[in-house]
């Protein structure tokens, strides 16, 4: 439904407008502390100054929160820019962070005057203990490490103390070195060199603590109130809001991904879909890239410790060539066995992201049931299409109608939505997609910081399928996704299946800070500006939505998720939307799930991906490991034979020929065990009930519910 008369200025994030922006007057004044700074210090321009000053008050303005950036914020705002310099407690002593508790309460005064010196001042120390690590680790590769100590070294430092002295510095470094070494001596290179390639990242690293330029840590600075109010507000720099730019709009030859430089890795942040490495399935959200390679031969150049700007060189090129990622996964401990990934690059297209869909046979007894599957990677549309008057635009709707036409043709019993992995996207395609499945009605509702409220609709009368449906979701399905999953589920229109979504419930607005340029010179902010609630009333926000049917999976929900991110905006409701559920004679929820669970304990597939997902587990809460060598290849043989053993079992217990090395099994397609148990799952609904071919619907009497 297009929203009519006057609506809160925010509504219009979603359907990629900005709103106005905030601009100040060229008297204002500026002070400035220079007195915080050490000698030879970058220090803030009086652009980023009012920047600053910008940032901040649009912040307090328009985030959905209405937070206060006060004394009460001030220390948070301190922790989040220390966690943004040295998150692992590797660089900084006890001392200089009991230095800097002398500017724990002039993190709010500093935004809104401009005086940014502590913070750089701050940054200032940073780089001198940067310095002096790398120099430190560059001395340490000058003696052989003894490889046959029976030492441990501890890489998940987020939540230990500070190193009180620079002799605890030294030895944690001189593990950190070892472990390096370890990692390339476990690839296959002798000592003299593993000691070349870490000679020369270090010395990278220490260059580029040299070309560290001003506005990179204005970001960090800038990030540290942005993310204290929501994990998904941010302040972009001009440079990667240029990138940000090239990314949204597809408009690149490259592999399709977002990346950040954490502790030194250059990390996956987001895939784009329909981009080659969104494609290939093989890369998940903070894997970690540590080398990169050209065509199929040329040499893997390492990269850690590099700018991401020459990272993103290195992987980008021209569409149609070939290029190889090492990666470490996301989980795995520094040193663990890597990956190298092929891509060939292209440019990120509609035509790649688009709903795809296939048809799944399923034997019971004497009885073959066709089992349609749609599998929708994003909410997109050409809206350019659209606006020209093309008749044949694009759009995830549009391209899921034509696709269950097709299915209808193909006699299916039933349908299956993937959604795993879906991040989501255009939200009134999330409207529409419902409405091929809801004769019409409220899809879901929006609530803004200044407390009104929108009811979104499904915009056309009429379905498109009226058979029985199940939805597939897991951790990364999120924002439009959930919407489409829970308002199937509120409507009782189909089972949802696989696991808990993200639980992003929230709504941002893109906001640039430079009001007569078309070039983003000050930079952008987003900001968040709304929240997404259900027809029931229920928020998505950091609960998600919770399957009918639980399926196992390899995402982590302590590791990924809204639940995992700092200062993520809480669950709450509001009063629910008029809505009419249907009477699709769903079966028992509990009947299916027993169904699944018995179905489970029997499957030799299923059984093949617990076991794969527990031995990833372990290897996950693992927050340190050893530096003995030669337990280390012991310990990567055991887990490369287990990983054997686990498929092996599968395939006898299948009848299949076991394999006979783990190169055959890297060689080997892994069955989609998640797939086809919601087709199963689908066998089930339509055993235990005969699915009405017209959903016919009952009102279900609003009730009103304390926000």
């Amino acid at each position: 439904m297009t929203p009519q008369g006057r609506r809160p200025a925010a509504l219009i994030a979603y359907v990629a407008l900005t709103i106005g922006l905030l601009t100040l007057g060229s008297s204002s004044r500026l002070t400035a502390d220079t007195s915080a700074l050490p000698p030879g210090a970058m220090a803030p321009s009086a652009r980023e100054r009012m920047i600053a000053r910008q940032v901040g008050a649009l912040l307090e303005d328009n985030h959905y929160s209405q937070q206060r950036i006060d004394d009460a914020m001030s220390p948070r705002v301190m922790d989040k820019f220390l966690d943004g310099l040295d998150g692992q407690r590797s660089y900084f002593l006890a001392s200089d962070i009991a230095e800097f508790q002398a500017y724990r309460l002039r993190f709010d005064d500093m935004i809104r005057t401009g005086d940014l010196e502590p913070a750089y001042a701050m940054f200032a120390r940073y780089q001198q203990r940067n310095r002096e690590r790398i120099r430190h680790a560059l001395a340490l590769l000058d003696q052989t490490p003894d490889f046959t100590l029976d030492e441990t070294f501890e890489f998940d430092r987020e939540k230990t103390s500070w190193p009180t002295t620079t002799g605890e510095l030294d030895e944690l470094w001189r593990k950190r070195v070892k472990n390096d070494a370890i990692s390339l001596l476990l690839a296959g290179k002798t000592w003299d060199e593993a000691r070349e390639v870490l000679r020369t990242r270090y010395d990278r690293v220490l260059k580029r603590a040299d070309q560290v330029k001003p506005e990179e840590v204005f970001e960090v600075f800038l990030n540290s109130y942005a993310r204290t109010f929501d994990p998904h507000s941010n302040y972009f720099s001009p440079r990667n809001s240029e990138e940000y730019k090239i990314q949204m709009s597809l408009n690149y030859e490259g592999i399709g991904a977002s990346l950040q430089l954490i502790d030194d890795y250059v990390t996956i942040m987001n895939l784009i879909e329909g981009g080659p490495a969104a494609a290939s399935g093989a890369l998940s959200v903070n894997d970690r890239i540590t080398a990169v390679g050209q065509g199929k031969q040329g040499p893997l150049t390492d990269v850690v410790g590099w700018r991401i700007d020459d990272v993103v060189q290195l992987i980008r090129g021209k569409g149609g060539t070939l290029v190889r990622l090492q990666i470490l996964p996301v989980g795995a401990a520094p040193g663990s066995p890597e990956r190298v990934l092929e891509f060939t690059r292209g440019k990120v297209t509609l035509e790649a992201q688009a709903a795809r869909k296939e048809l799944k046979t399923i034997k019971r007894g004497d009885i073959e049931y066709r089992v349609g599957v749609i599998n929708v990677p994003g909410f997109y549309s050409d809206y350019d299409g659209q606006r020209a008057g093309d008749k044949n635009y694009r759009s995830t709707t549009r391209d899921v109608r034509r696709l269950i036409d097709e299915l209808k043709e193909e006699k299916i019993d039933g349908l299956v939505i993937d959604l795993r992995g879906n991040g989501g996207g255009f939200l009134p395609e999330a409207q529409s997609l419902t409405g091929l499945f809801v004769d019409q009605g409220p899809v879901v509702q929006v609530q803004f910081s200044n407390g009104e409220r929108e009811v979104l609709d499904d915009p056309d009368a009429g379905i498109a399928y009226d058979g029985p449906l199940v939805v597939v979701i897991d951790r990364f399905s999120a924002s439009a996704s959930e919407i489409f999953a829970g308002a199937i589920q509120d409507y009782r229109r189909g089972v949802v299946v696989g696991q808990r979504s993200f639980g992003k419930g929230t709504v941002q607005n893109l906001v640039p800070l430079s009001r007569w340029s078309a070039r983003p010179v000050n930079g952008q902010l987003t900001v968040t500006i709304g929240k997404f609630y259900r027809v029931t009333g229920e928020s998505t926000q950091h609960r998600g939505v919770e399957p009918d049917v639980e399926l196992a999976s390899p995402i982590s929900l302590k590791d990924i998720g809204e639940s995992s991110l700092d200062d993520a905006l809480p669950w709450d409701r509001i009063d629910r939307a008029e809505f009419r559920a249907l009477d699709t004679r769903l079966p028992s929820i509990a009947k299916l799930a027993l169904e699944e669970n018995a179905r489970q304990s029997r499957d030799p597939d299923y059984r093949w991906l617990v076991d794969d997902i527990a031995a990833m587990n372990r290897l996950r809460d693992q927050r340190s490991i050893s530096l003995n060598l030669d337990k280390r290849k012991a310990e990567r043989t055991q887990l490369e034979a287990n990983r054997l053993a686990r498929e092996n079992a599968r395939r006898v217990a299948r009848s299949e020929s076991p394999l006979a090395s783990i190169e055959d099994l890297d060689a080997t397609k892994q069955p989609d065990v998640v797939l086809d148990q919601s087709a199963e799952v689908m066998v089930d609904m339509l055993k235990l009930s005969a699915p009405a071919k017209s959903a016919k619907p009952k009102t279900v009497t609003a009730k009103r519910e304390a926000a």
